[in-house]
């Protein structure tokens, strides 16, 4: 199998997606990088989600914090993101921008408050030119509007890990 320079990116608000990233990490090993506004984001869910949903009808893009300087030495990306509005949040389409994924493997991942992963796994795919977008992984994980902020803990852990694990081997990408 190819020798991977595995970079795990993920973008979480309420740290769903972070701990789907993090169970990557433990499985094919890699530098976990977290996608940050410069911009402070609200804390507020509903506020974050109307300044998102107005960013998205604007087609604005938010400044980011995080810069991976040593992007072209990776040359195996996972992309985690949380569904809003459907869609990909408008600091994940920054990070996309900002770098060319020419010839890499993508591999994108996903949580949601229930309604799947909507556009955001095309959304990524559309974003990106000259990668090998592998299958993604999706997973319910924050169920913040019944006052369920971090939802993958505990067993449901556990059981997120073996459906990880189940998803790498899928997508031959069980390496360290």
């Amino acid at each position: 199998m190819e020798e991977f320079k595995t970079l795990i990116v993920y973008y979480s608000r309420t740290g769903n997606t972070k701990v789907v990233a993090e169970l990557i990490q433990e499985k094919v090993g890699g530098t976990l990088v977290k996608i940050e506004t410069k911009e402070p984001r609200p804390k507020d869910y509903r506020t974050e989600v109307e300044q998102n949903e107005k960013e998205q009808d604007n087609h604005t893009l938010p400044e980011l914090k995080t810069i991976v300087s040593d992007f072209d030495e990776y040359n195996r990306i996972f992309i985690g993101t949380p569904t809003w509005n459907m869609a990909v949040p408008q600091a994940v389409l920054s990070f996309l921008e900002s770098y060319n994924f020419d010839g890499k493997t993508v591999i994108p991942f996903n949580t949601h408050g229930g309604y799947g992963e909507g556009a955001t796994f095309r959304q990524i795919s559309a974003n990106i030119s000259g990668a090998n977008i592998l299958s993604g992984y999706t997973v319910k994980g924050r169920e913040e509007t019944n006052g369920v902020l971090l939802a993958i803990k505990d067993k449901n852990k556990d059981k997120v890990s073996k459906e990880v694990d189940l998803w790498l081997e899928n997508i031959n990408q069980l390496n360290k």
